[in-house]
């Protein structure tokens, strides 16, 4: 089996090189491809990641490379998480959307349209280059943000062999399983509807036993998940465990004062981190070094991605996590999500069949349409993925999926067709938006902006 990584040169690239590696054997993985079009940093984080894959796997056939065409060639399957701009065009979009006084975040926020306007256009020049030469079974697992709308607008495209993904479902369902210590035997699981980001964790369940209630009212989940970023009031309103990237919907006054008094937004503080770790990186030859001088270069990495760890959304909510963090703890993120549906989709797995992934709807939510794509808990049969239906929302939460969800149809039809018009449209539907004269100058700023971007 065949797995190409486009955008393998990104810094989460390592984790999924070793989430890779340590499940290459039971999935059937013989070959991994690390693409990505920029060099040096496909030579630094690329080969130390590649470095890392080997210690667990030897024998795995990795390789690196800048060529699309030949990494995509009979690929059994291929996860995309690019970031066309880098982190400037990251910094720039929060700015752009700070100085109309509105929440810059890349994928809730404003600037979520505008990355987005950068990335849909490349993901689809892959997309064709996949159809034409990977295997006609290939499977697509889109992790570039802002993860709903790309995935919205490559199914729009009729790219039907792309699946959204997501690590956040699956990261506050591990958080829940270590303040609950469970035993090896026990088995915790979750209903989760929505959107991508925009999700809710309906019911929460361990060895069959509904658990949601006796969750919410544990005073623990406030300081030990990412539920610390919430009031429990909110949270016991709601009545069921909201995606963390919710706290942009319900406390945006908040959300924007924090980010206007920080010293920098998020993507400043990754732009930082990342300089300074590709500046501490930058002189080694990971291919050519020593085992010793590669724990060196995995020390320096696990530094300075334990510094973006523990800053994750602390300048929007004023809270961090305050917590250490070491490579050996990652259970796989993103990689792990796509990982588990190869695995599932393999058969070789009888106890597991189910997973969140953003796939068409298709009747699981009343009131949204066949092909609005949603982010929901979904079981894998015969190689596709199959969405539960829910059939009693709350109706406050429904309408704000569904407001969100019209602002993803518009922005996808804009941005493939270059509507300016279409792009007012859409920004001013936006719950963190809805302002004419913002959402005008918005779209003309991000339009400006990705003048460069229009695709292969």
């Amino acid at each position: 089996m065949k797995i190409t990584v486009i955008g393998g040169g990104g810094v989460r690239s390592m984790f999924l090189a070793v989430s890779i590696a340590r499940r290459a054997e039971a999935l059937g993985i013989t070959q991994v491809v690390f693409m990505d079009n920029d060099e040096e940093k496909l030579r630094i984080f690329g080969a130390l990641a590649m470095r890392a894959a080997r210690r667990i796997k030897p024998a795995l056939d990795f390789l690196l490379t800048t060529s699309a065409e030949a990494a995509v060639k009979d690929a059994d399957y291929v996860i995309t998480t690019i970031r066309p701009g880098g982190d400037l065009a990251r910094v720039e979009d929060e700015r752009i959307a700070l100085s109309c006084g509105v929440i810059g975040q890349e994928t809730t926020g404003a600037a979520g349209f505008s990355f987005a306007m950068r990335t849909i256009p490349v993901l689809a020049h892959y997309c064709r280059l996949i159809k034409q030469h990977a295997k006609k079974t290939v499977k697509v697992f889109n992790f570039t943000n802002p993860a709903g709308l790309v995935s919205q607008a490559l199914r729009d495209m009729g790219f039907d062999f792309t699946y959204g993904i997501c690590d956040a479902p699956s990261g506050m369902l591990r958080q829940l399983t270590k303040v609950y210590a469970q035993k090896a035997a026990d088995t915790m699981s979750m209903k989760v509807y929505g959107l991508n980001h925009l999700s809710f964790f309906e019911e929460i369940t361990l060895n069959g036993k509904d658990i949601t209630a006796e969750i919410i009212h544990d005073e623990r989940i406030y300081s030990e998940t990412d539920l610390r970023f919430f009031e429990p009031e909110l949270v016991h309103h709601l009545g069921c465990i909201p995606n963390e990237y919710l706290y942009y919907y319900y406390y945006p006054e908040k959300a924007l004062v924090n980010i206007q008094a920080a010293s920098g937004t998020r993507g400043e503080v990754i732009r930082d981190i990342n300089t300074g770790m590709m500046s501490e990186l930058s002189s080694k030859n990971m291919l050519d070094a020593s085992e010793a001088e590669i724990d060196g270069c995995l020390a320096i990495y696990e530094k300075w991605y334990g510094k973006r760890e523990n800053a994750y959304m602390s300048q929007e909510t004023g809270v961090r996590r305050g917590t250490s963090w070491t490579l050996k703890q990652d259970e796989g993120g993103y990689a792990g999500v796509a990982l588990n549906f190869i695995d599932i989709e393999s058969g070789k797995n009888a106890s597991a069949s189910g997973m969140v992934l953003c796939i068409p709807n298709d009747g699981a939510i009343p009131g949204l349409a066949a092909d609005d794509i949603v982010e929901i808990s979904c079981e894998i049969k015969h190689g596709k993925a199959f969405p539960h239906h829910f059939n009693a929302i709350e109706p406050a939460h429904f309408e704000l999926i569904r407001r969100v969800k019209s602002y993803e149809r518009l922005a996808s039809k804009a941005i493939i067709n270059k509507d300016v018009k279409g792009a007012v449209d859409a920004l001013m539907l936006h719950p963190l938006v809805g302002s004419y004269s913002a959402a005008r100058t918005l779209a003309r700023r991000y339009f400006t902006a990705n003048a460069g971007y229009g695709g292969k």
